[in-house]
């Protein structure tokens, strides 16, 4: 059976009184909840927690991360499944233990621990506390994490030249001046998670410029009650040998 406990952001306009505090002490006791941090909206820094009265453990894929405060997951446990298998069936089936993987916009690891029994994994993500949570559970895996705000430092396209697979779930916005190095870059294999279809409409319109089409599409409902959905799709280009063989344009 799962257990689900919560793990509360609570954003206000507003300071925290030290009554609020002790009334939210209270809340976490009573109602079992391990962790409720807070942060005063538009603030830009870290949330504070303001509560925690137990360790705050989330699985992903056998191995256990400690996330920090507001670290964005999936809705549901059975859509990170459906997400996560989705990507990996995308995976050529030639990768070997030397191939890597880039992956891009990594977060905590939900794609990065099922990636990393294909391949080894060359994680980036910009967001400091979520890649700390991922570095400390990366022990005995093939997976090297590192700090990089893609959307102001994009990895550059001679950097994603030797991947055999480029994965990305970027944010709402989609990947923007990275794709643009993606598709310099021109990797063989692409899988494109996303929950925006304008956005992944815009990032794909610069793949197939570069040559690449689609090979598969999976279409995720994780949004009860809402037009949402996330797709998973992947991207293949054809080598340069390949293409002067006329096996490809």
């Amino acid at each position: 059976m799962f257990c689900c406990k919560l793990d509360v952001l609570l954003q206000t306009d507003g300071p925290l009184t030290a009554p609020d505090r002790v009334r939210l002490a209270q809340l976490a006791t009573e109602q079992h909840i391990p962790r409720i941090s807070w942060q005063q909206i538009k603030d830009t820094g870290l949330p504070e927690v303001a509560a925690q009265s137990g360790s705050v453990v989330q699985t992903i894929a056998s191995h256990q991360i400690a996330p920090p405060a507001g670290t964005f997951f999936q809705a549901t446990r059975e859509s990170e499944q459906y997400i996560q298998e989705a990507v990996v069936k995308s995976l050529p089936t030639k990768l070997n233990r030397r191939d890597v993987i880039t992956e891009l916009y990594a977060g905590c690891g939900t794609l990065t621990f099922p990636l990393a029994e294909h391949a080894r994994v060359n994680a980036y993500e910009g967001y400091a506390p979520a890649l700390e949570a991922l570095k400390k559970a990366t022990g005995g895996t093939r997976i090297s994490p590192f700090c990089r705000d893609l959307n102001h430092q994009p990895l550059l396209a001679k950097e994603i030249a030797a991947s055999a697979v480029v994965v990305l779930d970027p944010p709402h916005a989609g990947a923007k001046l990275q794709m643009r190095q993606i598709a310099q870059g021109l990797p063989n294999h692409i899988v494109y998670v996303s929950c925006n279809p304008a956005a992944l409409a815009q990032d794909a319109s610069l793949l197939a410029k570069a040559g690449y089409t689609v090979e598969n599409v999976t279409v995720i409902d994780q949004f009860l009650w809402s037009a949402e959905i996330e797709a998973v799709c992947s991207f293949k280009r054809e080598s340069s040998r390949r293409s002067r063989n006329g096996l490809s344009r």
